[in-house]
């Protein structure tokens, strides 16, 4: 079945009402037939109609065995980590989300779990991090904010080989573009918040996985923490899935036109886009890429250029978050990153001149008029 079919038609379909739209079953309780007898749902932390109707939706499109649909990214976050024992190891993409970085370095260290940072695009550094207690690799790509890439092949049948899990954050191209689980990834990790809801409205985290005993552990602590989705946001999430492939179009054609005219200003040093030919590792990503989505990077000419045309925009909107329709600039080092120590930030490219723009669903000539007249405004107090 089509990609775009499984969006609108997988999770869920008409009940005794033949209500098209699944509805909000926002029962905390569930009535037993008989004793030890249930109808599938005893109470709303273990399972609810709604939630498990996004959970199979998000199944299929990574196609994967089980969706789990979380309260947060975070949340999904911190429940995966809840596979793993003290004295584990992990081997993660250095160039992270900031928000997974603080968990990683505060209540995963206390909890005993220990994690190298590198460039899980070079294989090479990836062996030299192996050591006897690594237990998974921890994956962003593109990643954020920089856009690295790791060609999550090579990396499975390595990490495979060794017995580890790959963990794949899959967030900037959804599973529209790029579906982890079939590229040899063992679970997928989303913030729904972004693309898969789409409509800056949500918070939601889903994880997906492809074994069975992933699955079933998952199912456990998932229940036993119970960081799970409301039942009105499972239908928000839903209902954004339902566009899925036709915003994820949008924001990708939009992108390319806007991150090849940056290439032209010269107020800017550098541009973070996995879609320009010239990006690094190219080739390797569009072998497991069928686009590059909306996320777009780069570099100003000055710490004081970036900061000052934050304030000169009229259309683009200077806020966290990304992926909703409404395109949005972001000063990593300071918004998204904050937490992590300046000097590991800046190392990893994370400085002072760098903004990060989701490109959302205006017309692309309208996003690049509001950056130009930025830009302008900028030049002309300098």
């Amino acid at each position: 079945m089509d990609f775009s079919t499984l969006c609108i038609h997988s999770g869920y379909k008409p009940d005794c009402t033949g209500s098209v739209s699944a509805p909000i079953y926002t029962s905390t309780a569930y009535a037993h037939p008989g004793v030890q007898q249930s109808t599938g749902y005893d109470y709303i932390r273990t399972q609810n109609p709604t939630r498990e109707s996004v959970e199979r939706c998000l199944a299929a499109l990574e196609g994967g065995t089980n969706g789990f649909a979380f309260a947060s990214g975070m949340a999904a976050l911190a429940c995966l980590l809840e596979l793993f024992q003290p004295g584990d190891h992990f081997i993660v993409t250095a160039d992270l989300y900031g928000g997974s970085i603080r968990l990683f370095n505060t209540v995963s260290r206390k909890n005993g779990l220990t994690y190298t940072e590198v460039d899980t695009g070079n294989l090479e550094a990836v062996e030299k991090a192996y050591r006897p207690a690594t237990k998974a690799i921890y994956i962003e790509t593109p990643s954020n904010p920089t856009m690295q890439i790791t060609d999550l092949r090579a990396i499975s049948e390595w990490a495979h080989a060794k017995n580890l899990k790959v963990i794949v954050d899959n967030t900037f191209l959804t599973p529209y573009f790029q579906k982890p689980l079939l590229l040899g990834a063992d679970i997928v990790l989303h913030s729904g918040t972004k693309y898969l809801g789409g409509h800056n409205d949500l918070l939601a985290g889903i994880l997906v996985t492809k074994e069975e005993e992933d699955t079933a552990k998952i199912k456990f602590l998932q229940n036993t923490i119970g960081a799970v989705l409301s039942p009105f946001d499972s239908w928000l999430l839903l209902r954004g899935l339902k566009t899925l492939p036709l915003r994820m179009e949008r924001h990708a054609a939009s992108a390319l036109r806007i991150a090849k005219w940056l290439k032209q200003q010269p107020q800017v040093r550098e541009v973070f886009y996995p879609g320009l030919e010239d990006s690094p590792r190219y080739a390797a990503n569009v072998k497991q890429v069928s686009g590059f989505g909306g996320m777009i990077s780069f570099e100003a000419e000055s710490e004081a250029f970036a900061r000052s045309v934050l304030s000169k925009l009229k259309l683009v909107l200077f806020a966290e978050s990304l992926g909703g329709t409404e395109s949005l600039l972001t000063y990593p080092l300071l918004q998204t990153h904050s937490d992590v120590p300046r000097e590991e930030a800046l190392a990893k490219g994370i400085n002072e001149r760098l903004l990060r723009l989701s490109v959302g669903l205006e017309a692309p000539e309208d996003i690049i008029a509001d950056l130009e007249q930025a830009f302008a405004a900028v030049a002309q107090e300098a």
